[in-house]
């Protein structure tokens, strides 16, 4: 019989109950009890659902406090040095306190100092980061938490029995990182696997049948020694545990050249995303030995939209009638931590609209509902395959998705290719005279705290307790009172804190034209931060100006130049749900020239400098480098759509966050815009190596200040930091700003950072105004 199974359920909770356990853990009004208990009630109502829906295997360790990546760093004791202290018996002590400080840094670590967090980066090409591990010279792999051990136990007291899941070794060290550049990760394969070794061995002592190794990597272009590590780790493996089943499983793309390497493993299935990789079905299904099981991800994991019924089926009834039923899984094609949990909570949803959707619960029905027809034929389910039928005819059909007048606009400009009136050295002369600007310029990024008074303010004029004209006075007094601490502190170019927004997407999303929205539709970005995707349904348009109005007050309000806070439309799709009947690059054309309209009303308001965020850049690449180019082709053209027809006076920023840049380094530069701000103080200003192989034409502020952490950087802290980057950068080019913007932090550590930021800098202008010989500023240009 084919089974029903799933890779991953979500972890926050259909209402977000584990990001507010983890915020009262956090603020000291939860015990290390109470939020133990709220994760176990969690995990017991997701492994009951699961149950209940009619899934033969049902995951378990796919729950996380903070994030997977983190919890199998110190399942297998990657605990970097400086969060390492003893406990009584002189064993490494790994307690939620050593957790949350590799997690959000630290106060006061183990030796009384600050201690910054570890680094966090994208989760391939999704909006999830996770902790990436350290190893570290000194490190020694050993089993020092049997989370998964207990997770399994856990649910097995309450007679459900489990698949635990595990991120497999070779991912777990391809996504960390050394600090030595003569050893590889995959260099400690041979001291990690003992660890893996000795916990399958406790999972099957438990009772466990089958586990779940995690090798999304292999959908990655690999290095020549990966494949090699991926046969020699499962051949142990399996006979470490030999009545243990193992499920391989893949995700994110199409195995390529791996498949026949990984078909030929010594593992009971292989998992195979069909949704973003259909094609490669047929290959495996040929060299598939007798032996192995297919695990088919059939349903979306990553997108809402319901799943085609006969899409699906023709792939699943191909599989079976290939290998026969008895060596078939159903799953989503990647776990559904990536997508909301519940549909049913959408009352308030367009009806039409609403019939073409699927959350994570409806996911899981449609899997059981698929393997009810491949068991037992089609007929079994020709109700449900009927109504699916018409959904998805009503959607392909709808007069709201298509507008024959953007796609015209569309066809037009995708002839042509957006500049700039002049080149970047002209436009920064004029600049120069139009700002005024001092050398070492300081900056934030652009939101500034949503304390709990601005999101009270913003749910009573939603749920009509406070009108129009109420909401207006209370947005404009958040605006005053920021710009005049802006002022007080000595910021020399300022923005409005962004009070009138509650989510940098959903914003211009409400906007637009084409999009829909969720009451409960939340995903996990990190830890407790959870984002709620707009859903991108048709054609986009600008309905009229979206942020004029309070950037022209904001800038009524001082001399200094205010920017102008846009989203770019690589990131307004890439943090949406985005359509999946066209190609994303015509959806990304449309952002752009709504967005386009937006800059220009923003010029005409007088509005000198404007910053177009594009964080999620580099996430949207591909997996595979050869189709690079025809990404970055057109991600560039649409942003370069945005921002070229402003004036050569107006100085247009651009700003990204938590990613490897090197490999991308050229495609940045011909984005030309005028200031890059960039993550950098979380990586401890690692990524400023782009910028030594890559001589960076324009300016750039390599973020000083980790906003995901509540520790406050020193004077002292900031001004290290940027004598590290004046290092590499000549002074001339360097913005001084923090890594991202600083809604998620509160006033009381937003206050100092950002005073102790501008006595820093002005504490490094003197010393270079001096001439002071540890002042060694980079290169000239």
């Amino acid at each position: 019989m084919v089974q029903a199974t799933n890779l991953g359920y979500p972890r926050i909770g259909a209402k977000r109950e584990l990001k507010r356990a983890l915020e009262q853990f956090w603020a000291g009004k939860l015990d290390e009890q109470g939020l133990r208990e709220q994760a176990a009630a969690l995990r017991r109502e997701h492994w009951q659902l699961q149950q209940r829906l009619g899934l033969d295997q049902i995951p378990a360790n796919d729950f996380s406090l903070y994030d997977h990546v983190l919890d199998m760093a110190l399942v297998v004791g990657a605990v970097p040095r400086r969060y390492r202290r003893a406990g009584d018996n002189g064993a490494l002590a790994l307690d939620l306190s050593t957790y949350f400080a590799m997690a959000r840094g630290v106060e006061a670590g183990p030796a009384g100092e600050a201690v910054p967090p570890m680094e966090m980066t994208k989760w391939f090409d999704t909006n999830y980061h996770y902790i990436v591990p350290e190893f570290e010279e000194d490190l020694s792999f050993r089993l020092t938490s049997t989370k998964p051990l207990d997770e399994f136990n856990e649910a097995r007291s309450l007679g459900i029995h489990t698949r635990p899941v595990l991120l497999g070794p070779v991912s777990f060290l391809l996504l960390g990182k050394t600090h030595r550049e003569d050893l590889s990760p995959l260099g400690l394969l041979e001291q990690l696997l003992p660890v893996y070794e000795e916990l399958l061995q406790r999972l099957a002592a438990a009772g466990a049948d089958w586990v779940q190794l995690d090798e999304p990597c292999l959908v990655l272009d690999l290095e020549p020694a990966a494949l090699p590590a991926i046969e020699q780790s499962y051949i142990r493996l399996s006979q470490a545990a030999p009545s243990l089943r193992l499920l391989l499983a893949t995700y994110f793309g199409d195995l390529g050249p791996a498949l026949s390497t990984v078909l030929h493993l010594p593992v009971a299935a292989v998992h195979l995303d069909l949704v973003r990789a259909p094609q490669q079905l047929e290959r495996a299904l040929a060299e598939a030995p007798s032996s192995l099981m297919l695990s088919l991800g059939i349903v979306d994991g990553r997108n809402v939209w319901r799943t085609d019924f006969e899409q699906a089926l023709a792939l699943i009834e191909r599989a079976v009638e290939r290998l026969g039923s008895e060596r078939i899984l159903l799953a989503p094609s990647c776990s559904l931590l990536h997508v909301p949990v519940d549909l049913e909570l959408e009352s308030e949803l367009d009806a039409e609209l609403k019939q073409w959707l699927a959350f994570a619960n409806q996911k899981l029905q449609e899997i059981v509902l698929l393997t009810r027809a491949a068991n037992e034929g089609r007929q079994a389910i020709a109700h449900e395959l009927e109504r699916n039928r018409q959904a998805v005819e009503r959607r392909r059909t709808s007069p709201r998705i298509h507008n024959e007048e953007i796609d015209q606009r569309v066809r037009q400009v995708r002839t042509q290719h957006a500049r700039r009136q002049s080149p970047y050295a002209v436009r920064r002369q004029r600049q120069r005279a139009q700002l005024q600007l001092p050398l070492l310029p300081t900056t934030t990024i652009g939101s500034f705290p949503q304390t709990d008074e601005v999101r009270a303010a913003r749910a009573a004029f939603k749920n009509g307790r406070l009108d129009a004209a109420g909401y207006e006075a209370f947005i404009r007094g958040e605006i005053e009172r920021t710009i005049r601490f802006q002022e007080e502190i000595g910021l020399d170019v300022l923005v409005h804190g962004e009070f009138e927004r509650s989510d940098m997407v959903e914003y211009f999303a409400e906007q637009l034209d084409g999009f829909l929205f969720t009451r409960n539709g939340w995903v996990q970005s990190y830890g407790s931060r959870c984002v709620r995707p707009p859903v991108i349904y048709g054609d986009v348009q600008r309905r009229g100006p979206m942020t004029v109005r309070w950037s022209a007050f904001a800038q009524s309000l001082t001399t200094r130049p205010v920017k102008g806070m846009l989203t770019g439309p690589v990131t307004m799709m890439q943090w949406s749900f985005v359509r999946d009947d066209q190609p994303r690059a015509e959806t990304c054309y449309q952002l752009a020239l709504a967005l386009h309209d937006e800059v220009q009303d923003l010029e005409a308001a007088g509005i000198r400098v404007i910053q177009i965020d594009e964080p999620a850049l580099r996430e949207g690449l591909p997996l595979r480098r050869s189709e690079w180019a025809s990404y970055l082709d057109w991600a560039v053209d649409c942003f370069r759509l945005v921002s070229a027809s402003v004036r050569d006076e107006t100085q247009i920023h651009t700003h990204m966050c938590y990613a490897e840049f090197g490999d991308i380094i050229e495609a940045i530069a011909a984005m030309d815009a005028d200031v890059l701000s960039i993550e950098a103080s979380r990586s401890r200003l690692e990524l400023l190596n782009a910028f030594v192989r890559y001589r960076y034409p324009n300016e750039i502020g390599p973020g000083v200040y980790d906003v995901h952490s509540p520790h406050v950087p020193s004077v002292s802290e900031y001004e290290q930091r940027l004598l590290r980057i004046l290092e590499v950068l000549p002074a001339e080019q360097v913005w001084v700003n923090p890594d991202c913007g600083l809604k998620t932090r509160r006033w009381e550590e937003v206050r100092p950072a950002l005073t102790n930021l501008v006595q820093a800098v002005r504490a490094v202008r003197t010393r270079l105004a001096s001439g002071q010989a540890e002042v060694q500023s980079g290169p000239a240009r």
